[in-house]
C-alpha cells in the first residue's frame, strides 16, 4: 500500500511539472509580399530570387535559395536578435540569364520577451524603418510592424520595379 502512495505522489509531482508550454522555436521570422504597382499580388513567374543576410560577424548567409513560380508571392527571412539593423543582399535572375541585385534595410528595436521563468527568452521585434536601394525593388512598405511568434502576419510588401 506505501508503495502504491510513494508512486501515486510521484506521477502527481511529474504531471504538475510538465504543464510548462515552452516556444520550442525561439527564432522570429519576418513575411515580404510581393505585389504589383497597382496593389495586386505579384509573382516570380520565370524569374528567380536569391537572398542574404548579413551577420553581426560580417559574413553573409543564404538566407532564400531559388524561390521562383507562379505561386511565389510571398517568402519570410530570419530577424537578427540584437542589431539595431538587419541588412538582406537581393538578387534576381530572370530566364535570359541576366541578374539584378538590391539591398533591403530593416532598422528594428529588439526586446527580450518571457513566456515563463521556466523557459529561455526570446526576441520580439518592432520595425521603425525599412528602406531598399531601388535596383529591383521600386519600393517597400511597413504593413504590421511587430515581430513576433504570429506567422501568418505580413510584415512588409515589396513593390518590385515593373520595368525588369
Amino acid at each position: 500500500m506505501r508503495k502504491i502512495i510513494v508512486v501515486l505522489s510521484l506521477l502527481a509531482i511529474l504531471a504538475a511539472c510538465s504543464s510548462i508550454d515552452c516556444p520550442l522555436n525561439h527564432r522570429v521570422y519576418t513575411k515580404y509580399g510581393l505585389y504589383q504597382p497597382d496593389g495586386k499580388p505579384d509573382t516570380l513567374d520565370n524569374d528567380t530570387l536569391w537572398i542574404w543576410a548579413r551577420r553581426g560577424n560580417r559574413v553573409d548567409t543564404l538566407v532564400l535559395n531559388r524561390l521562383n513560380g507562379s505561386t511565389a508571392t510571398s517568402f519570410e527571412l530570419p530577424i537578427s536578435y540584437m542589431q539595431p539593423e538587419d541588412t538582406f543582399f537581393v538578387l534576381l535572375g530572370d530566364e535570359t540569364r541576366h541578374y539584378y541585385p538590391d539591398s533591403i534595410y530593416v532598422r528594428k528595436e529588439s526586446f527580450q520577451h518571457f513566456e515563463s521563468i521556466d523557459c529561455q527568452a526570446s526576441y520580439f521585434h518592432h520595425v521603425t524603418s525599412v528602406r531598399c536601394m531601388g535596383n529591383i525593388i521600386d519600393s517597400i512598405v511597413i504593413i504590421n510592424s511587430d515581430i513576433n511568434y504570429d506567422k501568418p502576419k505580413e510584415h512588409f510588401r515589396i513593390y518590385l520595379d515593373p520595368d525588369i
